[in-house]
């Protein structure tokens, strides 16, 4: 049985001691006139000592009102804040011209929660900066920029029908999520990492479920905690991948494999340390399949409950279907026929984003909003406060695709599921055509409604997970 709130409560005061209170010290001198700059610190409260709002933030993710938490947080200090989180002070940020700052000043970088980092690593792209970044970013978007993308359609197809006829052929139900989960790690595994459907690629699919459930968690490591759990899964998976590290070395050593056969054995011909290469895998693992998974599945249950675009997103695909042979596979040509699905799929991201927010973290003095957010400082922002805002994306509650059949109508950094600016996610194409192959099959195959007693809510922790996993009934296509 897990510790109670108030015990992990302590456990995370007790260890944020050390860490905290040297930028704790600074934002003294900052409100005493001890800094130069006449500049108040943003508005707000750091709550408790070292705690601040952290567990009532993760339990307002838990019970899906965390926009209602921060809309108040504005409400009461306007959109330029100041709390804390993980024990650390954090300023929130909110509106397009602060979305542009996140991901645009030089002096604000990434950062990864702390419960992610001791489970994934401290090298992966996300947290290098400067020459290694670049590095490390060239040596991935060869495996996930268009033209890599295009050649992967054909291996995404042979998975997602692989991947139906074993887990929705002959059978009434579906738990959505869980199924998904499964389909886009296995073409993550297949196009990006080359793995096979082996022992490897099992045990690997089994830690990275446990490791997902610690991201937001409290990086608290006492027995019998969620966090410990992950941790522990973590530890399992990251050998796993030395493992794979290992075997790929050989192959290139022989003369058996080319670095352009997947990411892995790229690395390595490049000379990136083993460490890091770990890192970056696991990093790129949990990345590359859990937000399309989600993506994925709050489409499909969207569509359920909107029948105007269910239609036109089976006339579309039964179009694209109608004009192949038996057994002809998809085209690029097809893809980009699918204008009307992705641009289903776009509305979803904004209603049902599947990051919740971006953290990030300044490395240097700045300032924003004419207040002085000190070096050191979290930055964060919520997704949903752009993309369900009724001055941006009028009626912001109702579903309607029609918002992205123009991607340039929607102004800058208001629509931010893909990052923005330089800082754009380089997986992006592989999650739009990894979606367009799985949607194209799954309409085209069957007929679906919620199951009995399956209501349409959902909780985050920090991903959307829809109740019940979305159970649906399912009735196959007679072709």
């Amino acid at each position: 049985m897990d510790v109670t709130p108030a015990m992990l409560a302590a456990a995370v005061a007790v260890l944020s001691v050390a860490a905290s209170l040297p930028v704790l010290l600074r934002l003294l001198s900052a409100s005493t006139g001890g800094k130069k700059t006449k500049l108040p610190l943003p508005p707000g409260s750091f709550g408790l000592p070292f705690i601040g709002q952290t567990l009532s933030l993760t339990r307002a993710l838990r019970d899906n009102t965390a926009d209602d938490w921060l809309r108040r947080c504005v409400a009461a200090y306007g959109p330029v804040s100041r709390l804390s989180l993980f024990g650390c002070p954090t300023a929130f940020l909110v509106g397009t011209a602060a979305n542009k700052f996140i991901f645009g000043n030089a002096a604000v970088t990434a950062k990864t929660p702390e419960s992610l980092a001791r489970m994934v690593g401290r090298r992966t792209i996300r947290e290098v900066v400067g020459e290694e970044h670049r590095r490390v970013r060239s040596m991935m978007v060869q495996f996930l920029k268009v033209d890599a993308v295009k050649r992967y359609v054909a291996s995404m197809e042979d998975e997602v029908r692989r991947h139906l006829d074993a887990e929705w052929h002959g059978r009434a139900t579906v738990a959505v999520m869980p199924s998904m989960k499964l389909l886009t790690f296995d073409v993550m595994c297949t196009a990006i990492f080359g793995l096979g459907r082996d022992a490897v690629r099992r045990e690997l699919w089994t830690e990275f479920q446990q490791l997902v459930r610690g991201i937001w968690a409290v990086p608290v490591n006492l027995p019998f905690t969620t966090y410990s759990r992950c941790l522990a899964a973590s530890q399992r998976g990251r050998r796993a991948v030395a493992g794979v590290i290992q075997e790929r070395r050989a192959k290139l050593e022989r003369g058996e494999s080319s670095p352009t056969n997947d990411v892995v054995t790229h690395m390595l011909a490049e000379g990136l340390p083993d460490e890091e290469i770990i890192d970056n895998v696991m990093f790129l693992m949990v990345a590359a399949h859990d937000t399309t998974a989600a993506l994925l599945t709050f489409l499909i249950r969207q569509l359920e409950s909107d029948k105007d675009a269910y239609e036109k997103v089976v006339q579309e695909q039964e179009e694209i279907a109608r004009s192949k042979a038996p057994g002809e596979a998809l085209s690029w040509d097809d893809l980009v026929k699918m204008r009307y699905t992705w641009a289903a799929a776009m509305e979803t991201l904004r209603m049902v984003p599947p990051v919740f927010s971006t953290m990030r973290k300044t490395v240097a003095d700045v300032e924003y909003g004419g207040y002085l957010i000190p070096k050191g400082w979290q930055l964060i922002q919520a997704t949903n406060m752009t993309q369900w805002d009724p001055a941006i994306f009028p009626e912001p509650g109702r579903f309607d695709p029609a918002r992205f059949e123009n991607p340039l109508a929607v102004p800058p950094f208001a629509f931010i599921t893909f990052g923005g600016g330089a800082r754009v996610c380089p997986g992006n194409e592989f999650a739009r055509v990894e979606t367009l192959v799985a949607m194209h099959y799954i309409v085209t195959r069957f007929r679906w409604k919620l199951a009995a007693g399956c209501d349409r809510s959902f909780s985050r922790s920090p991903l959307p997970y829809p109740s019940q996993g979305l159970l649906i009934d399912i009735e196959p296509i007679q072709k």
